[in-house]
């Protein structure tokens, strides 16, 4: 992977649910804004957030992520920047397609199964994470004093914490994560405050 690591640790949120997330739909691209769980996890969101000392936010075009982000920027007062390169995998021809019965017709039971699968008509997962790294990357470097929170989706969350802490993790909508660099080692843990 050509892409740099990040030069510090930093927080993630994956947007509240929405409609396609609660039918287990591969959700990419498509531009479906949050429901009433999904706007009540972005609020659950702010308030848990409220003392973790985030200074700046930086969040995904889709709508999904900006109005979660919004919604976080708003209760907490800190800037709101969107950015395309946290913008979701590209599903290709799987894009609206049921998860589950596709994880079960090619016989795969896990994340690294599911990466395994994808159609090559969408975006490389490798593509992904390097623009996804970059991105965070590039916004780390721009701005050294800020404590940043990227507002994004669970596949370019999993790019990352995969190629970071080299695996997958558990990421339920509205809630924070941080990625915790110590030396040249990474974790992505729960954010508790």
């Amino acid at each position: 992977m050509s892409a740099p690591a990040p030069s510090r640790s930093f927080c993630g949120l994956r947007h509240g649910a929405t409609d396609w997330n609660r039918e287990g739909r591969f959700q990419g691209r498509t531009d479906n804004p949050l429901n009433e769980d999904g706007l009540r996890q972005a609020q659950e969101a702010a308030d848990m957030l409220r003392g973790a000392g985030i200074s700046r936010i930086v969040a995904s075009p889709l709508v999904r992520a900006a109005r979660t982000a919004e919604i976080v920027a708003d209760a907490i007062s800190v800037p709101l920047t969107i950015d395309d390169g946290i913008i979701e995998f590209d599903f290709g021809s799987f894009e609206g397609l049921p998860v589950r019965d596709l994880m079960i017709k090619h016989g795969v039971n896990s994340a690294t199964g599911l990466v395994s699968i994808l159609p090559a008509d969408g975006e490389s997962w490798d593509a992904m994470t390097e623009r996804s790294l970059r991105c965070v990357s590039s916004w780390l470097d721009r701005h050294p004093g800020d404590r940043f929170l990227f507002v994004c989706h669970d596949a370019v969350m999993q790019g990352i914490a995969k190629a970071l802490s080299g695996s997958y993790f558990k990421n339920s909508h509205g809630t924070p994560f941080r990625y915790v660099r110590e030396a040249a080692n990474w974790r992505v843990e729960q954010l508790v405050t």
